[in-house]
């Protein structure tokens, strides 16, 4: 029986992937590279080793991390003006919160995430939330949902993981939990082999879907 529900953050419950895209390309062009959405989502979203990508793509003098450093400044700024939540993300956690134990579960660092949650107003629909700084190796690993199961209390059995990307859905699969595909336009060709039930929108989310997995 499912009694929790461990969310992404990243174009699950929050539209920042083209505010990511944004601050990536502010400081790649720096250098001289710009980089397009399509590009964009096929080496950063799905994969998740985009500043990896750009460096070897595009010899840059320098490293993975020092890119993702310089990014930072640029993408908080933008979360000033730009942040806005995914369509429903919002009634979903409302609609289940009183029946299910909610948590977060991201990639993303304590500070933008905190900023996020809070901005959109999402932050006391969850009972937890789990951040990069929490786990030893980021998604697709399955250290972010395992932490998050431990967050609240549950054996993977019994969470159900909501995932926009490949790599996220692999992340939950290897956490031993089931996974709920949350496609959106930027990751509707991932593969999301082995998920439960793959959504049109979260409006579908619901306690009846999730009775049936």
């Amino acid at each position: 029986m499912i009694r929790g529900v461990v969310f992404d953050l990243d174009g699950v419950l929050a539209d920042t992937e083209r505010l990511q895209w944004t601050a990536y390309r502010t400081v790649l062009r720096d250098f001289g590279v710009d980089v397009d959405l399509e590009e964009y989502r096929r080496e950063w979203i799905r994969t998740g080793r985009g500043p990896e990508y750009a460096c070897r793509r595009y010899g840059l003098p320098i490293g993975p991390d020092e890119l993702r450093a310089r990014k930072a400044p640029a993408y908080r700024a933008l979360l000033g003006t730009g942040l806005a939540p995914m369509p429903g993300a919002a009634d979903a956690l409302r609609r289940l919160r009183d029946g299910y134990r909610l948590a977060l579960a991201t990639n993303t660092g304590r500070d933008e995430t905190t900023l996020v949650l809070e901005r959109l107003g999402l932050a006391g629909l969850l009972h937890a939330a789990v951040v990069r700084e929490d786990y030893a190796a980021p998604k697709p690993a399955p250290d972010a949902y395992l932490a998050a199961g431990r967050a609240l209390g549950l054996p993977p059995a019994e969470c159900v993981v909501v995932e926009d990307t490949e790599r996220g859905a692999r992340a939950g699969l290897a956490a031993g939990m089931r996974v709920i595909a949350a496609p959106s336009e930027l990751t509707f060709d991932n593969d999301f082999t082995g998920c439960s039930h793959r959504l049109r929108s979260l409006d579908d989310l619901t306690p009846a879907l999730l009775r049936t997995l």
